[in-house]
């Protein structure tokens, strides 16, 4: 017996990596894209707060270089929560700044998320809108440095 993978359930390191994923495109949702998910969402859970949200601050750390030794670049603020869906799933988000309603519902999208029969609505009623506004946002940014690009050459004149 070895550890095959039964079903359609993907192997636990993989299911780990795709929540992360998961979870760093909810916590860049604007509070609006989080309300109107929500708004639109069809079958809404009974959901029970099991931590706040609650906002408070952590420490960042930097290196120069990015291999030097760590030092407190300063603080940031963050808000959290975590909470109970009514089958029992729970979820977590962790997002800067202070809004407590976009945590609270993260959260509850992490948490059904984490169904296997919502898994695939999430990822596409939510998170891929997520990811093109963010991709999008990159291509704006990439086009708009690309445009302000001047290439130097060197001219050599004779032989000196």
């Amino acid at each position: 017996m070895g550890n095959e993978n039964l079903g359609d359930t993907p192997p636990a390191g993989e299911t780990d990596m795709a929540r992360k994923a998961a979870m760093a495109l909810l916590a860049q949702a604007t509070v609006q894209e989080m309300k109107d998910f929500w708004t639109h969402w069809a079958d809404k859970p009974q959901v029970e707060a099991l931590r706040g949200p609650e906002t408070g601050l952590v420490m960042m750390r930097g290196r120069i270089g990015g291999g030097g030794a760590p030092f407190n670049l300063g603080e940031a603020t963050v808000t959290r929560a975590t909470v109970r869906l009514g089958n029992g799933a729970v979820g977590h988000a962790y997002a800067l700044g202070r809004s407590s309603e976009k945590v609270r519902l993260a959260a509850i999208f992490d948490a059904l998320w984490q169904e296997p029969a919502y898994r695939q609505t999430v990822e596409d009623a939510i998170l891929a809108p997520i990811k093109r506004r963010l991709n999008d946002h990159l291509e704006n940014r990439r086009a708009e440095t690309a445009a302000t690009k001047v290439d130097f050459f060197t001219m050599v004149r004779g032989d000196n």
